[in-house]
C-alpha cells in the first residue's frame, strides 16, 4: 500500500500568514489522523522580513521535519520565487499568489498554478484572507486534506477571540478551491 507522504515549504514576507498557513495544515493533518510536523523559519524581521515554514503532512512515520525537495511550495512574493522554486521535486506542485509573484516558471515538469489570491480575497472584502484562498486552491489541486478538516482547524488556529473571521476565511477557501477546480491558473 503506498503511503500519502506531502512535504510543502510556504514562503513570503512576515505578515502575510505564512506561519498560520502552516500551523493550518498541521492541524487539519493532525484532525485526519496523519502524522505531521510544523518547522517555522523567521528572518530577523518578525514583520516584513522573510519567513518560511516546513510542513510535512503523512500517512505513516516519517524520519525529518527537514524538507530538501519539497513536492509542494507556496510562494508569496519574488524573493520566495527565486529561493523555492528551484527545489519543486519533479512532478511537484508549485503555487503562486500572481498578485504578488511577478515571475513565471519555466519548468515543464511541475504543475504550477498561478492564483490571484489577494485580487479574489478582495471581492470577499477581506484582503487578508489571501492566504486561504491558495490553501483552498492547495486542497482543490492536491486533495492532501479535506475541506471539513481545514474549516474545523481554523477554529483551532484562530481561537475563541477571533471565531468571528471563520465565515470569511471559509469562503475564501472555497474561492480557492473552485479556481483550482476550474483548472484556472494551472500551467502544467
Amino acid at each position: 500500500m503506498i503511503q500519502m507522504k506531502e512535504e510543502i515549504i510556504i514562503a513570503g514576507f512576515g505578515g502575510q500568514g505564512v506561519m498560520s498557513m502552516g500551523q493550518l495544515l498541521t492541524f487539519a493533518g493532525m484532525k485526519e489522523g496523519k502524522e505531521v510536523s510544523w518547522l517555522p523559519s523567521y528572518g530577523p524581521e518578525q514583520r516584513g522580513g522573510t519567513a518560511n515554514v516546513q510542513v510535512v503532512i503523512s500517512d505513516g512515520p516519517f524520519g525529518s521535519p527537514v524538507i530538501d525537495e519539497p513536492s509542494v511550495v507556496i510562494v508569496l512574493n519574488d524573493p520566495s520565487f527565486e529561493k523555492f522554486e528551484p527545489r519543486v521535486c519533479p512532478g511537484g506542485v508549485l503555487i503562486t499568489n500572481s498578485d504578488l509573484v511577478n515571475q513565471t516558471s519555466n519548468r515543464n515538469d511541475i504543475k504550477i498554478i498561478e492564483v490571484p489570491a489577494t485580487t479574489v480575497a478582495i471581492t470577499l472584502s477581506e484582503e487578508r484572507s489571501a492566504g486561504m484562498v491558495i490553501l483552498g486552491a492547495l486542497i482543490g489541486t492536491t486533495g492532501i486534506l479535506s475541506r471539513p478538516s481545514l474549516l474545523e482547524a481554523l477554529e483551532d488556529v484562530l481561537g475563541k477571540r477571533k471565531t468571528h473571521l471563520i465565515p470569511v476565511n471559509e469562503k475564501a477557501i472555497r474561492a480557492g478551491e473552485d479556481y483550482a477546480g476550474q483548472g484556472k491558473g494551472i500551467l502544467v
